[in-house]
């Protein structure tokens, strides 16, 4: 039986764009970004000159626009899904496409939340699924050619780049540096997952929810967890070691927020370092950084998995009883 000789074509596909990336960073010279922890301004005056009236002004940085296009992009997906599952409804019951996707997503999270959560599953489930879905998107988002590479040009305070104008207004950052009048590049769009702000919200939000599910779960009992005198006075030893053990069940609480907002910032922001990095030293092999995109894409998948899976899990742990109460239960 002759065998059929397998031709390597994806091989010859890839040496090709290899090709074309070095020729054609030989003609458009990559410009390495300007690496900043904090989130860049559009404009230079504040939207607010005093927000909300005491956290002073507020200014138009690039990762708002990014929050509003998730939002909205969100909002999208959940309306075609809603469309897509209805009209399923209305005929054969079966559901396809957006619809039949976000359909298996979601009953996947839900068997996750139920094998940890038990009973208390649909109390977790919305807070689980919307944290992880929101976080998968907003660290998927960035991926998107144009992020962190289209903006608006300010003078730089110091050293900057030269300019080129293309007309119309629009003007491409050369590679040149120059120490006094150079401009900088503050993108339009920027992942908001790089900003501690988003970060920390997102974890002062889960932190505060699971706190709020485990008093719903036990009542006012919960506050055993933290502050347990039960055994104070019966055996003042063992009832002292209690009431320590649960001064530090209340500082580890409340480091979980911390804990929460610098492990998804720092692994997404150490993404954007790892880019820039390999970048400038392979020079014009520019399809070899591109590669690096794939380990960014795994990156934050595990990011919201591991985000959304920890805030689940504490909130079910939130749900059990503690000490003598659950031994009695």
């Amino acid at each position: 039986m002759e065998t059929q000789k397998r031709t390597p074509w994806r091989r010859w596909i890839v040496l090709a764009l290899m090709i074309a990336g070095f020729i054609l960073g030989g003609i458009f010279v990559p410009v390495q970004p300007e690496i900043a922890v904090a989130a860049e301004k559009l404009i230079e005056e504040p939207i607010a000159e005093n927000f909300l009236g005491f956290l002073g002004p507020l200014y138009l940085v690039n990762t708002l626009p990014t929050l509003a296009v998730t939002l909205v992009l969100l909002l999208l997906i959940a309306f075609f899904a809603n469309r897509s599952l209805k009209q399923s409804q209305n005929t054969d019951l079966v559901p396809r496409g957006i619809g039949n996707l976000v359909e298996a997503i979601l009953e996947m999270l839900y068997n996750l939340t139920e094998g940890s959560a038990g009973k208390y599953a649909k109390m977790i489930f919305p807070w689980f699924a919307t944290i992880m879905i929101y976080v998968l998107f907003a660290n998927l988002l960035k991926l998107i050619p144009g992020f962190e590479s289209i903006g608006v040009l300010h003078h730089a305070h110091g050293e900057g780049h030269t300019i080129a104008e293309i007309g119309g207004g629009w003007a491409n950052l050369l590679p040149a540096k120059v120490e006094e009048g150079g401009y900088i590049l503050a993108p339009f769009f920027r992942g908001i997952s790089v900003d501690l702000n988003f970060t920390a919200s997102l974890a002062l939000i889960s932190v505060v929810m699971i706190q709020v599910i485990g008093f719903r779960a036990q009542g006012i009992g919960y506050l055993s967890k933290f502050f347990n005198t039960r055994r104070m006075f019966k055996v003042p030893f063992f009832g002292a070691m209690d009431f320590l053990v649960g001064l530090l069940e209340l500082i580890s609480e409340i480091s979980k927020i911390l804990s929460f907002a610098f492990r998804l910032f720092g692994n997404m922001f150490a993404g954007i370092v790892l880019v820039a990095i390999v970048a400038g030293l392979l020079g014009k092999f520019s399809i070899l950084p591109a590669m690096i995109m794939m380990f960014e894409l795994f990156v934050g998948v595990i990011q919201a998995f591991v985000f959304g899976m920890l805030t689940m899990v504490f909130m079910a742990q939130a749900t059990q009883g503690h000490g003598e109460e659950h031994a009695e239960h």
